[in-house]
């Protein structure tokens, strides 16, 4: 059980990745939720990856996204200080206004994003080195492998 007290008071880090072997080709995401309290405790909230089927990386990566953003809202983290952590820069530089998106499949996936970010009071997003999202990559990477939903402690 989550204590809403603990969590309206938290910065609360999502960390998500996506991954296609082929581009196109099987494709998984995965996302991990942390809160840090005030005095600097980390608590995982939620590790979990998904299979997508066939899909590009990019795509993937948007879906690994979206589905952290989808859970934070589903629990009611809207007034959490949210910090987003990805590796694609690309993804990055599209939801940050750098980039332009101009792939149709692509679009639709960011104005979800666009629209979910609206709904939290505060969040930023930052472009991470792969080695230190390896916790999402391994999620993506599991849910490919099992070609299935995974979910670990």
């Amino acid at each position: 059980m989550i204590n809403s007290s603990y969590m309206f008071q938290a910065n609360v880090q999502l960390y998500s990745d996506g991954g296609a072997r082929g581009n196109p080709g099987p494709a998984g995401y995965g996302f991990v939720i942390q809160s840090k309290s005030p005095s600097g405790a980390v608590k995982f909230l939620k590790k979990c990856g998904d299979y997508l089927g066939e899909t590009t990386n990019n795509q993937a990566e948007y879906h690994g996204l979206l589905a952290g953003l989808r859970w934070l809202l589903d629990h009611q983290f809207q007034a959490a200080n949210l910090q987003i952590f990805l590796d694609s820069l690309l993804v990055v530089n599209q939801l940050t206004g750098k980039f332009k998106v101009k792939h149709p499949r692509l679009k639709p996936l960011w104005q979800q994003a666009r629209t979910l970010l609206s709904q939290f009071s505060s969040s930023t997003i930052h472009h991470i080195p792969r080695h230190q999202n390896s916790l999402a990559d391994h999620l993506a990477n599991l849910a490919m492998d099992q070609r299935g939903r995974v979910e670990i402690d």
